[in-house]
């Protein structure tokens, strides 16, 4: 890693709230297509992957807001948050009761940027930051924000994701309509308008819909 993470993440970023969850806040790009939109060449240069944890993204801010408003659903359970960016989604688990909340995120980056954003909102978490796709979760719910956007990622969580809800892990997940969402394996949660930056999405507003993943 070349760039220490924290500095440069206390750098690049603001303190904000992202606008559907304003009881959270987060450290983010204020200026998304500076930081985002830089070559892959100036990323291997400061030695960062693609900033995923830098932006509040519509299928996250979606699942935090269910979370936030139906906090029954987490209350006194012990929760995974997978591909946790930021860490949005774990800490409204936190806010909401949990009685644990692991954020996992194979990004090394992602470590940093959810410690700090624990930090401001006074929550506690564990973060992992190894692959658990295709394993067992010691878990009761397993939250997903924004994860089906690449064919080849869906093909490998889809099925992942039965297995869980077979073994009686309840998995919800958070989508604005990306392109591999399997809906005919899930089931109605909830549906939000979610304000998104256009330097990153094709709109002002993403409809987002929280699902859960059916049982047998």
């Amino acid at each position: 890693m070349k760039t220490d993470p924290d500095v440069f993440i206390r750098a690049n970023t603001g303190v904000m709230a992202p606008p559907h969850v304003s009881e959270i806040r987060l450290h983010l790009a204020s200026e998304a297509h500076e930081l985002w939109l830089k070559t892959e060449d100036e990323l291997a240069e400061i030695g960062l992957p693609p900033p995923f944890w830098a932006f509040a993204w519509a299928g996250g801010q979606g699942l935090a807001r269910y979370v936030l408003d139906t906090p029954a659903i987490v209350r006194s359970k012990r929760v995974v948050d997978f591909a946790t960016g930021s860490g949005l989604v774990a800490i409204a688990a936190r806010m909401s009761g949990a009685s644990s909340v692991t954020a996992v995120d194979i990004d090394p980056w992602a470590k940093t940027a959810v410690a700090l954003n624990a930090d401001l909102n006074a929550v506690d978490l564990t973060f992992k930051s190894t692959d658990i796709v295709g394993s067992d979760v010691d878990a009761d719910i397993l939250l997903a924000g924004d994860v089906f956007y690449d064919k080849d990622f869906a093909a490998k969580i889809i099925p992942w994701f039965e297995r869980l809800t077979a073994d009686g892990v309840v998995v919800l997940v958070g989508d604005p309509g990306r392109s591999y969402l399997p809906r005919e394996r899930l089931t109605f949660c909830a549906t939000y308008e979610v304000p998104v930056t256009r330097a990153l999405e094709d709109s002002d507003v993403k409809k987002t819909v929280v699902w859960r993943f059916k049982g047998e």
